[in-house]
């Protein structure tokens, strides 16, 4: 929920849930449990849940996941993977999930960057594939209250 005052933002976010296929669980176990650090929670033979940072997402199995037929839009110069989904965080949790990435030899899809640099709504940004193929984007915002900003 967004309460807007004046120039004021305050949100007060409650967890989102979302669920993806992948085509192999021990692959996304790996990724979002080892690289990423998300916490397992309940699991099967068919889906595992992970906590992102305070969300809820599910990786269901669903062999044969075709990784070709994903649709890019151009932002910025840039091909975005659509769809995508990820987290916004601190700037500081983001550069350092930024070195993590690099370390591990992370492919990025869009190197991490900085878009409107000194304008409006300036935010880090980079975007990058689960083993599946499913497009992830972790952002940072300079000022969080402009997370909404035209």
């Amino acid at each position: 929920m967004m309460d807007r005052k004046g120039d004021d933002l305050k949100l007060a976010l409650t967890p989102f849930h979302i669920a993806f296929p992948v085509d192999d669980l021990d692959a996304a176990r790996a990724f979002y449990g080892g690289l990423l650090g998300c916490p397992e929670g309940r699991s099967s033979e068919q889906w595992i849940d992970f906590d992102l940072f305070g969300h809820q997402i599910v990786a269901h199995l669903k062999p044969s996941n075709d990784k070709e037929k994903q649709h890019r839009n151009p932002v910025d110069g840039h091909d975005v993977p659509v769809p995508h989904f990820g987290v916004v965080l601190s700037m500081e949790d983001w550069e350092a999930l930024a070195e993590r990435l690099r370390a591990a030899g992370t492919r990025f899809v869009i190197e991490p960057y900085v878009r409107f640099k000194g304008e409006v709504g300036e935010q880090a940004t980079m975007f990058f594939l689960d083993p599946a193929g499913n497009a992830l984007e972790f952002k940072a915002f300079a000022d969080l209250g402009q997370l909404f900003a035209k």
